[in-house]
């Protein structure tokens, strides 16, 4: 039997995945804002769909970001062009990490360390260390296999050893 959760649930669900699957939709976007636009929507359309059960996948919030970050990229590509060819011009990064930056090269290396990743490596980087998803729910989330997800993911780090120093780390 379902029961349906109350918006102290949800608030709960919110703060305990919010930041979780931000991270891992700037993965998907150019923009913050277009992350955190899809990062509402997972959670609107998981309450619309009816998703009351107390103990809702995190797999799921994953892979509804995903989705909704593909269809948002098919129909906002023409836009996205632009904004990054504005984004040239400015010369000016957007930080990936929002937070009081007391070590502000430090986060600055980190970034552009991760930056350098391929996209699939940063992926599932994103969803085993800020996502906290096992690999089995990293390759449902993705479309893979498990043990593609665990390369790619030793592949990340390894290259992340090789830029950063120990300290950095």
């Amino acid at each position: 039997m379902r029961r349906e959760q109350t918006d102290g649930d949800w608030r709960g669900l919110w703060e305990e995945y919010g930041p979780k699957l931000l991270l891992f939709a700037r993965q998907q976007t150019a923009q913050l804002s277009d992350a955190e636009d899809i990062v509402q929507e997972a959670f609107v359309r998981c309450w619309q769909v009816g998703q009351t059960n107390a103990d809702l996948s995190p797999g799921l919030l994953f892979t509804m970001v995903k989705r909704i970050a593909i269809d948002h990229a098919r129909k906002t590509e023409g836009r996205r062009q632009r904004e990054s060819q504005a984004r040239l011009l400015a010369d000016r990064e957007e930080a990936w990490f929002v937070d009081p930056a007391e070590e502000q090269e430090r986060k600055h290396q980190i970034e552009e360390a991760l930056r350098a990743l391929p996209v699939a490596q940063r992926e599932v980087l994103a969803l085993k260390i800020w996502g906290g998803l096992t690999f089995e729910q990293i390759g449902e989330t993705l479309g893979i296999s498990p043990h593609t997800a665990a390369s790619r993911y030793r592949y990340a780090l390894g290259q992340l050893r090789q830029v950063l120093t120990p300290a950095m780390l």
